[in-house]
């Protein structure tokens, strides 16, 4: 991701939430009870008490797709001071990721969050290479402390959808 980060969200980008297929949704390394709908659903994410937890090591590998394709132009991802993410890398379009495979192919962004973007303060992506996104893969490789928990309390998508045109709705031409 760009070192810039956005002071403001750009007012025609909105929160993608409501364009997340939830019923394929996936997080690898989620600790029971400490899922990742706390951190991504509305609602869930405004409550401080409520967090995705990693279980097993620092890592986590979630998966969003999309019910339509969007552009993603910045993403916020907060969470505390010590266990919060630190390194992450932003996949485009790439299903079926697991630890064993995710260093296999190159992030379409990386990014190193500060305590300013723990906060909740957004971080442009490199926004050619979202422009035509079906799903996004998020991988926290590891948190500020190096501890073997991160803890993530809000993650927010900003972006627009990508006008298409709804074939259904063209009419014939009619010779004459």
């Amino acid at each position: 991701m760009s070192a810039e980060s956005a002071s403001a969200i750009h007012r025609n980008q909105v929160d993608l939430l409501d364009f997340v297929d939830w019923s394929s949704v996936e997080c690898l390394n989620q600790k029971n009870g400490h899922s990742l709908p706390n951190a991504l659903k509305q609602g869930y994410r405004e409550d401080e008490g409520l967090i995705l937890e990693s279980d097993a090591d620092e890592q986590l590998l979630i998966y969003i797709p999309f019910n339509q394709v969007v552009k993603l132009h910045s993403i916020a991802v907060q969470g505390p001071e010590e266990e919060g993410p630190k390194s992450v890398k932003l996949f485009a379009n790439r299903e079926h990721m697991g630890f064993s495979n995710v260093n296999d192919f190159p992030p379409s962004d990386t990014v190193n969050l500060s305590t300013e973007n723990l906060k909740g303060k957004p971080v442009i992506v490199k926004y050619v290479k979202f422009q035509n996104v079906r799903s996004l893969t998020i991988f926290i490789e590891d948190n500020q402390s190096g501890s073997d928990i991160t803890k993530v309390q809000k993650i927010v998508l900003y972006g627009t959808t990508v006008e298409t045109t709804d074939m259904k709705s063209l009419k014939k031409i009619e010779d004459h």
